[in-house]
């Protein structure tokens, strides 16, 4: 089974380059794929019918329970032969009904090979989830098939509708697969099927599996958007909406129905939606003028017709509704063929205009003539067999009144589909006077002179033998089958065995003079009288009120549902993150502390501190919270943050955690910094207004979610049910690490996996905010003090600063764009703060350059010594290259870009990449190596002069984190930096501005505030 379905995903990829080289008869290779399904379905008859069908089972995610599991039984059988017999003469029959010149059909024959795949996949699945992944690719590729004319309005709209009503209902079905695979413990649907749990759960789980097959299965509520799809090619018609996909939702209900279907939601919706749409479907199909929606509507009515009988829960109802099922998909099929070899014919599908094609195509009406037969119940077909089966399995339902009113329905039914069916052969193939056709619309509400005035008739031309094929073999495949009803009833009695009520049934063609023979009499006089009183009929249905369309109903809904949705979304997708983080924990303390404050209990045990140290640095951190909520300067709310996170430091460091606390103070120092960066381009204040209102709910906000968190941090410790997993992290650290530091070897050996995915999206991180900043080439030039730079000086004078004092140029101002040049005395060989060139000199701090130089290289050491020592001691990679990090920012915010071009004169991006390519080639070499991904070696030997050494492997590791962490602070410092400053000084970034501007407005505001700058 496995292997069926990989030939239909290379079929279906392999499809636009057959279709590009061969053309339409690329579909005959094609149609090979479904063809194998039936041909490998017939073969294991024998096994199927010995209840020994091929079962496999590949395991998918052990560690989830998830598995790939197939099964072949009655049912699934029936299904196979239906979807790749039928799927293979489809894809012939495209060959012929298709131009040579048709746009897109590499892509269609692709999306129905791949259709029919997921189809064969979704019947022979036995794991409810993997079921479910099918029948989802189904909804998604029937979209794709329904709108192939996506240049028609109609197309799409037809394939839109479609594919929402059929995932709501997949959605709601997901829903019951869980609920019913959590009761049962499995979710295996052979081991559901032979011990079905019960209970309130379970009811409603079968209630919402039902919702799903009705909605797939186009019964009311949801029956109109079969007909609508009628707007695809005739090929999807025949098959998806005859054959497939509409018997996705049958065979759902087939395949629960031995297990449930004596539950009382099961029976109260199978009844009422199949009776129904069994009536509803028929008489719709009664007043259409257009071939293929007076198919559409009697499908949507067989389609009631067939989940009654298999839904019922007796072995004879059952029995008649898989006859059924194989019946209404060969004659369905047939004629939805046949509807299309006459719209190629004549260019008509409106019965209006349609005169004389029975004796211009006289194979084709003898086609659409057996196929009409067996679906209006006539023998020696199919359908008769069926139809003969079904209701005398129903007049010896033992169900009471609920007996007679299915009955009667199935009898009601059975006349309409006479009256329409006669009516479809009638309108297609009848030599008749044709009349003016008006839209379908409108011919409702028209007058009988209206409805009669003449016109001319469709010119018919011949069809190619290829396009008349398909349906006379599926029409003649009706008659043969009902030649054997016995050898039928063989095959398929295995299935109707495995309901748990009722005597079995049998098909018979014929069983003698029974009430049930005269039942299906009065049921063809009465359809035969309706047909003969046509017009009347007609109407008599205009004349009555028909309530609401389904269809207008359906679409008002999403009308009002969009409006509603602009609505919400114009009340909280209003552009500003204040109100958007305002909703998210609003909601958060709502749902979480409304919880605790409700459902939980505080512990008795709780300890306020263990020093006074820990309370003043509690206080600091709140403290800083509450005055940053209330901040309305910029600058002062960052580094009131900053003093919060400091805090938040200190208290790792008296809990006993230097690591976390070393980290947090390099963190809080390099988010600082890249807040500073970014305000230069912003307004110095949040607003020119006061707000003190707005002000005040933020507090309120941060408070409220300040308790809450304070609430979850004492309940969750007391809700834990097994022991932590980090338990056994210090003796692991120590015998897998080879490391005494705890949080290092978990981050570089225990816990790499998440390590890699943090420098990922540090990487990710840091590409986008380049991206954004960058107007130019992502890799700008790293700007250096050489000659070329100092051709363009930007902020810097001559080589005496006291004379660009006495003589500013426009190169000295910020913004400035002069050319000044160096003298000798300011050569590269002699200059050592390089910022004397570059730097306006009223910009500068020479202690703070001098301080910055002396420095430099002793943090840069300091970092590798954090680096080299982390693994047993506080550091590690993230922390050295945090302080890697921090040095770099010192220098540029000493010297300007220049300054940082100076000392890191390498991309961003090599870094990046080079960490993460290092840190994955440390995983790959241990897979090479005969360990595991990402598994540390330890190696000990001696070197001379050193000493013993031990090294362990993860240390590469650690070396690509402190590689992709300084390219981080680079990438920042030189996008949010340098980039940003070049931008200012030539006035062309997207957000520049005018400094005296930007003064006179933060003058402004604090005049407002009433306080001082």
């Amino acid at each position: 089974m496995l292997t069926l379905l990989a030939v239909h995903l290379v079929a279906a990829l392999a499809a636009p380059a057959l279709v590009s080289w061969l053309g339409r008869k690329a579909f005959w290779v094609l149609a090979l794929a479904p063809a194998s399904v039936a041909v490998w379905a017939l073969a294991l008859s024998g096994d199927v019918m010995a209840g020994n069908g091929p079962v496999e089972v590949v395991q998918w995610i052990p560690g989830l329970g998830l598995e790939l599991a197939f099964r072949l039984d009655t049912l699934s059988w029936l299904m196979c032969l239906l979807v790749g017999g039928i799927g293979a003469l489809v894809l012939i029959y495209c060959s012929a009904y298709f131009s040579a010149s048709a746009r897109g059909l590499g892509r269609f024959s692709a999306t129905l090979t791949a259709f029919a795949g997921a189809m064969f996949g979704l019947v022979v699945s036995d794991d409810m989830l993997l079921l479910y992944v099918f029948w989802e690719l189904t909804t998604v590729l029937s979209y794709l098939l329904i709108g192939h004319y996506n240049e028609r309005k109609a197309s799409r709209r037809a394939a839109m509708q479609a594919i929402v009503i059929t995932t709501a209902g997949g959605l709601v079905m997901l829903i019951g697969i869980i609920l019913l695979g959590s009761a049962a413990g499995t979710y295996r649907i052979s081991e559901v099927i032979a011990d079905p749990p019960h209970g309130t759960a379970i009811t409603i789980a079968v209630a919402c599996l039902l919702v799903g097959a009705v909605s797939k299965s186009a019964l009311i509520p949801f029956h109109f958007w079969l007909p609508a799809a009628m707007a695809a090619p005739t090929p999807v018609s025949a098959y998806l909406h005859a054959a497939a996909m509409v018997k996705a939702g049958v065979y759902l209900v087939a395949r629960f129905a031995p297990a449930y279907s004596e539950l009382a939601v099961w029976q109260a919706m199978v009844v009422v939606l199949g009776c129904g749409t069994l009536l509803l479907g028929g008489y719709r199909a009664l007043r259409q003028q257009d071939l293929k929606l007076i198919l559409a509507f009697g499908t949507v009515s067989q389609l009631g017709l067939i989940i009654l009988l298999v839904g019922m829960g007796t072995r004879a109802t059952a029995l008649a509704g898989l006859a059924m099922l194989g019946a209404h998909a060969m004659f369905k099929a047939s004629l939805f063929l046949v509807v299309g070899v006459v719209d190629a014919a004549t260019g008509t599908r409106d019965l209006r205009r349609l005169s004389g094609v029975g004796r211009a195509l006289p194979v084709t009406a003898t086609a659409a003539g057996l196929a009409t037969a067996s679906m209006i119940g006539l023998p020696p077909l199919a359908g008769y067999v069926a139809k003969e089966a079904a209701l005398e399995s129903l007049a010896h339902l033992d169900q009471g009144w609920m007996g007679g009113v299915v009955l009667a329905a199935v009898v009601v039914g059975s006349m309409l589909t006479v009256a329409y069916g006669l009516r479809l052969w009638w309108g297609a193939f009848a030599t008749k006077p044709v009349i003016h056709a008006l839209p379908t619309d409108a011919s409702a509400g028209a007058t009988p002179a209206e409805l009669e005035r003449p016109a001319a008739p469709a010119t018919i031309t011949k069809p190619a033998p290829l396009l008349v094929m398909p349906a006379l073999v599926l029409a003649v495949l009706g008659l043969a089958v009902a030649l054997l009803p016995t050898f039928g009833e063989d095959l398929l009695q295995p299935y109707a065995d495995t309901y748990p009520l009722g005597e079995p049934g049998h098909l018979a063609l014929w069983a003698g003079l029974t009430p049930t023979l005269g039942l299906t009499v009065l049921v063809v006089g009465i359809g035969v009288l309706l047909f003969v009183g046509r017009r009347p009929v007609e109407r008599l249905q205009a004349a009555l009120s028909a309530g609401p369309e389904a269809d207008r109903v359906y679409r008002r809904f999403m009308r009002k549902l969009d409006e509603v949705a602009a609505d919400v979304t114009a009340l909280t997708q209003r552009g500003s993150l204040p109100v958007y983080l305002g909703w998210i924990l609003g909601v958060f303390v709502l749902a979480v502390g409304g919880a605790l404050l409700t459902s939980t209990a505080l512990p008795d045990d709780v300890k306020a501190w263990d020093t006074p140290a820990q309370a003043a640095l509690g206080l600091l951190v709140i403290v800083s919270a509450i005055l940053a909520a209330r901040a309305r300067r910029r600058l002062k709310a960052v580094i009131l943050v900053g003093v919060g996170g400091y805090g938040v430091a200190g208290l790792f460091l008296l809990h006993g955690a230097p690591d976390l606390a070393l980290t947090q103070v390099l963190t809080e120092t390099v988010t600082l910094t890249v807040f500073v960066l970014v305000l230069r381009r912003l307004p110095p204040y949040f607003s020119n207004r006061p707000l003190a209102a707005s002000r005040w709910l933020r507090l309120g906000i941060g408070i409220a979610v300040g308790l809450t968190v304070a609430g979850l941090a004492l309940v969750v410790p007391g809700a834990r049910m097994h022991a932590p997993v980090s338990e056994s992290f210090a003796v692991e650290a120590v015998e897998f690490g080879g490391g005494k530091n705890i949080v290092n070897v978990t981050l570089v050996d225990i816990r790499a996996w998440d390590t890699m995915g943090e420098i990922s999206v540090l990487l990710v991180a840091a590409t986008g905010v380049a991206s954004l900043v960058f107007l130019r080439r992502r890799g700008g030039a790293i700007f250096r003090t050489d000659d070329a730079a100092e051709s363009r000086q930007v902020w810097g004078g001559g080589s005496d600063p006291m004379a660009a004092l006495r003589q500013p140029t426009a190169a000295q101002r910020p913004g400035g764009g002069g050319t000044g040049s160096q003298s000798g005395t300011g050569s590269r060989s002699r200059e050592w703060l390089r910022a004397g060139s570059t730097l306006a000199p009223q910009r500068r701090s020479v202690i703070f350059e001098v301080t910055v130089r002396l420095l430099f290289h002793s943090m840069i050491v300091y970092s590798v010594f954090l680096l080299f020592s982390g693994h047993n001691s506080p550091g590690g990679g993230f922390a050295a290259g945090l302080i890697t990090g921090i040095a770099l920012v010192v220098r540029y915010l000493a010297g300007g870009r220049y300054e940082l071009g100076e000392a890191a004169p390498v991309q961003p991006g090599l870094l990046l990449g080079s960490g993460l390519f290092l840190s994955a080639g440390v995983g790959i070499v241990a897979l090479l190596a005969g360990g595991s991904v990402l598994q540390s070696w330890m190696l000990d030997f001696h070197l001379p002069l050193v000493g013993d050494v031990h090294l362990v492997t993860s240390l590469f590791f650690d070396v690509g984190v402190y590689l992709v962490v300084i390219g981080l602070v680079l990438d920042i410092l030189r996008s949010l930096g340098a980039e940003i400053d070049q931008q200012a000084e030539q006035g062309d970034g997207p957000d520049s501005y005018d400094v005296s501007a930007v003064i006179a407005q933060g003058s402004r505001g604090a005049g407002e505030s009433g306080g001082a700058r």
